[in-house]
This record gives C-alpha cells, structure tokens and sequence, in this order.
C-alpha cells in the first residue's frame, strides 16, 4: 500500500472532521508525555484531519520528493559553487505559488588547494596516510570528476611536522588532563575523535594548548552494533561505515559567533568593510582522516604516554585495534601539508513568500542547500526535498481558495556549512523586520537521516510541536497503527524536547527572539550507519539504507507542513508561553545543580533570578486568561493584541551587548556552550561563569538574566 493510501485511509474515515557532549547531566526538565495537562488523553487512531489537513497532508508524495532527493544527491553545492541548484530550486517553489527570489552576499570562504599526511616510525619507514574516499562502482556521484577532496573549511594552511599525540574527543578537559599528568602537547600534532562537540573548538583548544596542528579521525565506536567489526558488511554492500569514509566540515569557532567571519553583526554585501577572522578561525593546519587512516597512527602510540585507565576521560578509548595511548611515542612523527584558497565569493540564499491576510505576522520555515559533497542527501537534500514538496502541497491548498492569515516565509540557505552564513546574513540584513513581524522559525536541515524522530524548540512551541505529531501516521503505521508521536514517545525517552543551542539555521532567529524549532529524523543504535559529512552520504544510500521509498520524508514533511498551518492559520497563535514558565523553573534547579557541583552555593545567590520566573509566570497566566476573554468575546481587535503579546515576548530575552566575549549570542536564557559549539545551555552568563570559577561575572548575570525575564514578563502583562 502507497503512503498516500494510507493517509486517504486515516483521513478519509473523517474527512470533514535529528555531536551533543557525551555525558548528560541530569536534568529537572520533563518529557512532554509527562509534562502534558491532559495525562489522560489518548492519541486518536486515526488521526482524526480537518478537510484542510487532509488536502494538505494528501498533497504529498513520496515518488515525486525521490525525484527532489534524486536532483539535489547529483548536483555540486558546495559554498560559492550551487548557483544551478538555487535557481532551480526557486523555479520549483515557484511552481507552488511562491514569489520567489535569490538573494546574493559575498562572503568569506576557503576551498581546498592540496592536502597530504605522512607518517615516519623510528625505522625510518614513511608512509602516506589514505585522505581519499574510494570510487565505488555501485555509487554513481562517488565517481564524479569533480567530486570534493578531503578538507576542513577554515582550516589554515600550513606544512607542520613533529611527533602527535592522542586527546580523545579533543575537549578543553581532554587536553587539560593531559597536560596535568605531564604529556608534552607543545610542538606537537593533536590526533583526535569526532564527537561531543563542534569540531573547530577541537582544532581551537589543540591550538590553545600550543599542538601545531590537528587531525580529526571518525572512530567506529560511535556507530553503535552496525559495524564491520560485529560482522556487517560495509557500505555499500551493508549497513555498516565504509572504513574510508571521512567526516568533512568547518573548522569556524562556532561558539564565538556564526556567519561570514569577516562582517560580525552586518550583512556581507559586496563592497562592504572586512574585518580580520583571527579571532574565530584556527591558525593551525587541521585534516579530517578515516577510521581506516586512523587506526595505523594510534597503534604507533600503543604503550606510550598515558593510557586510558589514566587518562580516566569519558568516551577516550574506542573500538579501534589499539590502546588509545596518548604518546607521545619517540620517532613516531606526522607530516601535514594542508594548502587553502581564501576568497570573497558570492553565495545565494533562495526566498520564496506568499502573503497574507496580516501582514505583521510572519512563519519562516528554512533549511540549507549547500553540501561538503557531490550528494549530502541526509545533510541537507532531506530538508531540501521536503521543503520542495511542501511548496507542492501549500500550492494546491491555495488553489482550493485558501489564504494565508499570516506570512509564508520559504528559505532555503546557502553557506550553512561554513558557519551558518546564509541564515545570519539574512537575519542581519532584515533585523528591523523580523522583529517587527516574524513569529516563528521552524527549521529542517537533517529531515531524515534515519527513522527517530528528533524535535527541539523553544519552549512556547513544544505542546503545539509535539500535539502536531498525533496527526501523521508513522511509515510503518500499516502495519502497527502508530502515529509519529507514538514512534517519538518510544525512541527519545518518553517525547523529549531538546533545547537549542546551535550547529543549523535556527540559531539566529533564537539570538534575534524569534520563537524556533528543528526536526529531523536520524538514526538508533541498530539502524544502518549514516555517513555524515562524507562523499557517500549520497543518492544511492539514503535510497538503499537511509529511508528506501522516501516514506519517513514524507511523513517528516507532513508534519512540518501541518504545523506551519497551525502556526499560519489559528486565531490566537498556539504559543504555549505558560510552558516558558515552567521550562526556565527546570532550568533554575538545573543551574542549582551546577552551582551545588562547583562548590560554589554560597556564592551565588539566585533569589532575584527565582523572583523574575514568578513575575513570568504570573504575566504568562495573565496572558492566557486574556486569550480566553478575547476569544469569548470574538473581539478581533484583542486578539491582535494577544497575538503581537505571543509573538514578542522572546525579545525581551535578548541581552544587549550579548554574553561575555561573545556578543553574537544575546538570549539570556539559551545558548551554545562556549566548549560545546553544538549543545545548549541554559541560563549561560550564569551557568558558565559559575563553570570557569568567574563567580562576579555569574552573580553579574543573575542580574542580567532577571531584567532580561522582567522585560519579557512586561511584553506579556496586561
């Protein structure tokens, strides 16, 4: 049976009617299933649709979003090189009844010239390191003339040699350990993993620590029980990582601030002032290398150095044929030549839009297009291809005589890769307008890359999120009668809503007060091996292993596109802002967590902090109850008032002047973790002064973070 019989089955019976840091803290937060008022109500099955969900949802299919993935998995969309795929992809939204459009800036990029790693051992024997993806027969793009080379973007040039040695998943800890039982780190290479957080704070903190330079090597014991090791073929003749497969990517310090280095907090226009990028890219060489590569390189350090027991660091040792030494080991030395072209190039983000009724309220819904690969059809072709499907399915809602109430916003961003550039440049260049009318941005960048849902948010949207899931069938629903939320519910802890910290577009529109989501799907433990960042995240795996029929893209699609309705249409916006409330009380007893771990509870006091949550909650309730009145008496005026009250709120979290030594970041309440890149976290002035021993800085934040919630509290009260 099709995926759209199945979805004319469930709607017909009522017609009218996706690296986070490897230890997690415990945290107070709940899992929607839990924190829901109603704990008694049930998932209806079937989903019960209204008739414009039904022509929406129906307007999917899985056939036509294969040929999308098939398009983008053959086209070059490197950075500075996807004018072709941009341009069709305006022409299909188009198609849809978006006016679309590119939009042009010029921006900082670096392409690679030549890259080299040699190794030499005591006897004088060198030997070159594979950094080249083999061309498989059953992988057509793998093949290509102009496939890409192995690299990291940003990476300096240099041709650095001298001993390495091994520091784990490369974190300010790891290589605080090391330094702490005596290693000798200065002058020498860094050998590290993939994992746990943004790979350019791994090449910034090797540099920090006086390595001359970095490699970066993906290990198999982040593949779970898929592995050549357990017996599974490698791709492409099983489930399992190919051995050479490489992890590209952008060395940018991404915690510091994202966007083109070289125009901080204006937009990169030709023609426009340059600022110097040495605050937020390495000055050391840097190559990402395979587990097949790697694995040579840390047998050389077996018995040298420190061990792991000694190393006593969380995800240090691997499943590699070796010790995970540290070295280390004498006349073991690298060679790396690693050559970069720096450039100012043009880069296009596509806009499509279709008006509505209220023209001061705006839905953005974004995902990027440009790939470190010939392919990137988990990273972004999965997004890509559902946002060209639910272009599709809004053009045929439209021609039912639909309208809008509010502003559809399609975006679809170029330069994501190299440090989220498209997205902030945007957000930069229409700063004034976006804060005058956008209410949401929901952001797609992995949509599927495995089966599991993953959703995260700010919390004002997580009940409407996660409600939006009871009405899609998940893929396998023939045969189980499940919806996405009941697939969600079971694989991520009860339905939990992650908080946003940053590594996709969303993070602007979070730093500029703007209400966002992500979703995606990726993959468990058991399921096939995704290669991300690699030449083989391709056409051919993701039709093979990734979501053969494409029926978790159009289920993942459907949902985002019911939402958006949602988010579109209603007549008071289904902002949950009492949620807020309860989300910033979980983050207080999380911060007192971390202040009892440090020692440091008689240092801190949180009292006003606690006061501002109440203020909060109490304008929140007031809101709500003015929702209600507003409604009862169907007064349209009050309506628009609660409405602007949902939309604006999140601006008053926003801190002039940003977090300390980093004023890109500016919400009070989330962030990015200055050594993490990717994971949020919460109350961050407090939480990291309190981290890095700056207890005045904390105590200052408090402060901060308390007027930042009293100025939210305002926009709310009534």
């Amino acid at each position: 049976m099709s995926l759209l019989q199945i979805v004319a089955l469930a709607t017909g019976v009522s017609a009218c009617a996706r690296d986070f840091l490897a230890v997690k803290r415990h945290t107070h937060r709940q899992p929607m299933s839990l924190a829901k008022r109603n704990q008694e109500e049930q998932v209806q099955w079937p989903p019960v649709l209204t008739e414009r969900e039904t022509l929406l949802a129906n307007a999917f299919d899985n056939i036509t979003i294969d040929e999308w993935s098939d398009y983008y998995g053959h086209q070059d969309k490197l950075a500075g090189r996807g004018r072709e795929a941009a341009q069709w992809t305006a022409d299909r939204w188009a198609e849809g009844g978006f006016e679309s459009r590119l939009d042009e800036y010029h921006v900082y990029l670096s392409y690679p010239v030549s890259q080299s790693l040699s190794v030499t051992y005591p006897d004088g024997r060198t030997e070159d390191v594979n950094l080249v993806e083999p061309v498989l027969e059953a992988d057509d793009v793998t093949g290509w003339e102009d496939r890409l080379p192995t690299f990291h973007g940003y990476s300096a040039s240099g041709d650095v040699s001298g001993e390495y040695f091994y520091a784990g998943q490369g974190s300010k800890e790891d290589f605080s350990r090391l330094q702490e039982l005596g290693v000798e780190m200065k002058g020498k290479i860094a050998l590290v993993r993939y994992g746990g957080l943004f790979r350019g704070l791994k090449v910034k903190n090797a540099q920090d620590f006086g390595a001359i330079g970095a490699v970066i090597f993906t290990d198999p014991g982040d593949d779970g029980e898929n592995t050549v090791a357990n017996g599974y073929e490698a791709y492409p003749d099983g489930p399992a990582r190919h051995p050479d497969s490489v992890q590209k990517g952008s060395c940018l310090f991404l915690s510091t601030r994202p966007g083109d280095p070289t125009t901080p907090g204006y937009p990169s226009k030709e023609g426009v002032p340059r600022a110097a990028v040495d605050d937020v890219t390495p000055s050391i060489p840097s190559i990402p290398v395979s587990y097949a590569a790697a694995q040579p390189l840390l047998r050389a350090l077996n018995g040298h150095g420190v061990t792991a027991d000694e190393a006593n660091r969380t995800v240090w040792a691997g499943a590699l044929d070796a010790d995970y030494s540290s070295g280390p080991a004498p006349g073991v030395t690298l060679r790396l030549d690693n050559q970069m072209d720096e450039v100012i190039a043009p880069v296009w983000n596509v806009i499509g839009t279709i008006n509505g009724t209220n023209a001061d309220e705006t839905i953005v819904i974004g995902n990027h297009r440009d790939t470190w690969m010939i392919g990137g059809n988990g990273d972004p072709n999965s997004g890509s291809a559902i946002l060209v499907e639910l272009a599709k399915a809004f053009g045929k809602l439209a021609e039912s005589g639909w309208k809008p109430k509010r502003n559809i916003v399609l975006a679809s961003w170029d330069a994501e890769e190299y440090g989220l550039i498209g997205s902030v440049e945007f957000v930069e260049e229409h700063a004034s307008w976006l804060t005058e009318t956008a209410v949401a941005y929901l952001n797609i960048d992995v949509g599927v890359s495995g089966p599991r849902l993953g959703l995260s948010a700010t919390p004002e949207l997580a009940n409407v999120a996660s409600d939006i899931f009871k009405k899609v069938i998940a893929p396998n629903g023939g045969l189980f009668n499940e919806t996405l939320y009941d697939a969600w519910v079971r694989d991520t802890s009860g339905g939990e809503v992650g908080v946003l910290g940053s590594g996709s577009d969303y993070t602007a529109f979070v730093h500029y007060g703007i209400s966002s989501l992500d979703i995606g799907a990726g993959g468990g433990p058991k399921d096939p091996v995704w290669h991300y960042h690699s030449n083989y995240d391709t056409y051919h795996w993701m039709s093979t292993f990734g979501d053969p029929g494409f029926l978790q893209h159009a289920a993942v699609g459907q949902y985002l596109a019911l939402l958006a309705l949602r988010l579109v249409d209603d007549e008071v916006l289904p902002l949950d802002v009492e949620h807020y409330a309860v989300e910033m009380r979980a983050y207080r007893d999380d911060l007192t967590d971390v202040i009892t771990e440090y020692g440091a509870e008689n240092d801190i006091d949180l009292a006003e902090l606690s006061d501002a949550i109440e203020a909060f909650a109490e304008s929140a309730a007031e809101a709500k109850a003015l929702e209600q009145y507003a409604l009862t008496l169907g007064d349209e005026e009050l309506i628009s008032v609660v409405n602007h009250k949902y939309r604006d709120f999140q601006r008053g979290f926003i801190s002039q002047g940003g977090l300390p030594d980093r004023e890109f970041y500016r919400h009070a309440i989330t962030a990015p973790g200055l050594d993490t890149g990717y994971a949020a976290v919460t109350f961050p002035g407090i939480t990291e002064g309190v981290q890095y021993d700056n207890l005045d800085i904390a105590q200052e934040w408090v402060s901060k973070t308390a007027k930042a919630i009293l100025r939210s509290a305002e926009i709310l009260k009534t």
